[in-house]
């Protein structure tokens, strides 16, 4: 799965960064206890700090989750560009079998403009109704629920538009969207690990499921800061690039209130704006941050619950210690640092003797494994297998002692590592392309499984780990 270096190096001093700023950043994540999987920093179009958190590494793709709209506004923007669509398009045109009987005339007025910049007039993300309605056809789901509001009138985020914008783009340019994107995007930006998931019928979900590179996803960053432009070519149309990546919608509080400072910034065609330029927005802080003014991509993957806490330290920490003095010798031990970057492994004994059959009786609520999965433990040199039947599937885990151990049951890596603490077995299995992982604790005949996050297409462990990344196995 390795790939050419996409991007140049670089040292922070000879970019004018002051490595003092990267670490402070470094420091600042590792106080607020947020658990960051990768950074890549891009001054000047050069890479001046990598890191990946151990067992996370640089060759691996990573999920995106809704990161992954903005890969899709670009594939919007090829097809414009090509003449294809126009972004006064309705649905109802562009996919006319689609179109229920007789369709809600607000729904009917929805154009492209409207999907992009999320301003459809519902007030509410109406994936899951639009399924519940359709679930052999989200498209036809969504065009059956009338927006609240005139269309054009407010934003609400909201999944399903993308996914009708995926169907769009497909249905004019005549293939499929990974495939255009691809040919036009990264196979000429020399992107050679690209996975996408997809729901039972076979459609990638466009507003999720993409697994980059986190040098990828930097790479694309670089290429919105260059206005489509990748070293001699223009693969996507300033224009375009200009248009997807400036406001078209103000952003509110959310009900809850959840919503902070960067997300109440506008809303451009799948990208939303920041306090310091635009950004890729995926959920549990999969992040790619362009800042025109520094010059500056921050590509970030992890597994956080407060996304606004990562941004603070990157405007807090990083933008200050932009073209001031700096410090070279700072620079070596940058480095040093972010080859260290380790997650904490599973504190415990090995007790080789030790063996162990259980039965899964909690939690009950998003559970990796269902209440009745078989648990068992064997001990083996420097480890464990750990064998799990579930929902009639039968698979088996390589756990490591004082190190990652990897294993592929069904071909998707896992990384685990684990330990007897007292008389309970613990042991974190992570699902190491996505962000997250299962802590399986064992004792006294009785077991649990359960998410650190848990994935927002749904908690089944088996899910995550199917071979062809169908991981919305219950929708078409």
């Amino acid at each position: 799965m390795s790939q050419s270096p996409l991007l140049p190096r670089s040292t922070p001093a000879s970019e004018g960064v002051d490595s003092a700023g990267l670490m402070a950043l470094l420091d600042r994540w590792d106080e607020q206890a947020l658990e960051c999987h990768s950074v890549v920093v891009l001054r000047h179009g050069q890479v001046i700090a990598e890191g990946w958190w151990a067992p996370y590494s640089a060759d691996r793709p990573h999920l995106l989750y809704s990161l992954t709209k903005s890969f899709t506004a670009i594939a919007v923007g090829l097809v414009v560009d090509d003449g294809l669509l126009a972004l006064d398009d309705r649905v109802v045109d562009v996919l006319p079998e689609h179109v229920p009987e007789p369709v809600p005339p607000r729904s009917a007025e929805l154009t492209v403009h409207h999907l992009l910049s999320m301003s459809t007039g519902h007030t509410h993300d109406l994936l899951e109704d639009a399924w519940d309605l359709e679930p052999a056809d989200l498209v036809r789901g969504f065009l059956r629920i009338e927006p609240n509001d005139p269309v054009g009138s407010l934003h609400q985020y909201n999944n399903a538009t993308t996914f009708l914008l995926a169907r769009m783009v497909e249905r004019v340019a005549g293939r499929t969207l990974p495939d255009l994107v691809h040919e036009r995007l990264f196979a000429p930006m020399g992107v050679t690990v690209a996975e996408w998931e997809r729901v039972a019928g076979g459609a990638t979900f466009g507003f999720h499921g993409l697994h980059l590179t986190t040098e990828a996803v930097a790479a694309f960053g670089e290429l919105l800061l260059r206005g489509g432009r990748w070293r001699d070519r223009q693969l996507v149309s300033r224009q375009w690039i200009d248009l997807a990546t400036r406001k078209h919608v103000e952003t509110v509080l959310s009900d809850d209130d959840s919503r902070t400072a960067d997300w109440l910034q506008g809303y451009g065609y799948q990208f939303w704006m920041s306090r310091h330029g635009f950004r890729g927005d995926g959920a549990m802080g999969q992040l790619c941050l362009v800042v025109p003014s520094a010059d500056l991509v921050v590509a970030i993957t992890a597994a956080v619950t407060d996304a606004q806490a990562v941004l603070d330290g990157v405007w807090d920490c990083l933008l200050p210690a932009i073209d001031q003095p700096v410090d070279h010798g700072l620079d070596s031990k940058l480095g040093d640092r972010m080859r260290g970057l380790a997650l904490p492994l599973v504190i415990g004994e090995h007790r080789p003797q030790d063996s162990a059959i259980a039965v899964v009786d909690g939690p009950t609520e998003d559970a990796a494994l269902p209440l009745g999965s078989r648990l068992s433990l064997e001990a083996v040199p420097d480890g464990w297998s750990v064998r799990l039947e579930a929902d009639g599937t039968t698979f088996a885990v390589d756990v490591g002692h004082g190190e990652w151990r990897e294993s592929r049951p069904f071909g998707r890596p896992v990384v685990a590592s684990g330990g007897w603490q007292g008389g309970v077995f613990v042991a974190d299995l992570y699902v190491i392309t996505t962000p997250s992982r299962v802590r399986i604790t064992v004792a006294d005949g009785r077991a649990t499984a359960t998410w650190n996050l848990v994935p927002l297409v749904g908690a089944s462990l088996l899910w995550q780990l199917s071979p062809d990344l169908i991981t919305r196995p219950n929708r078409s």
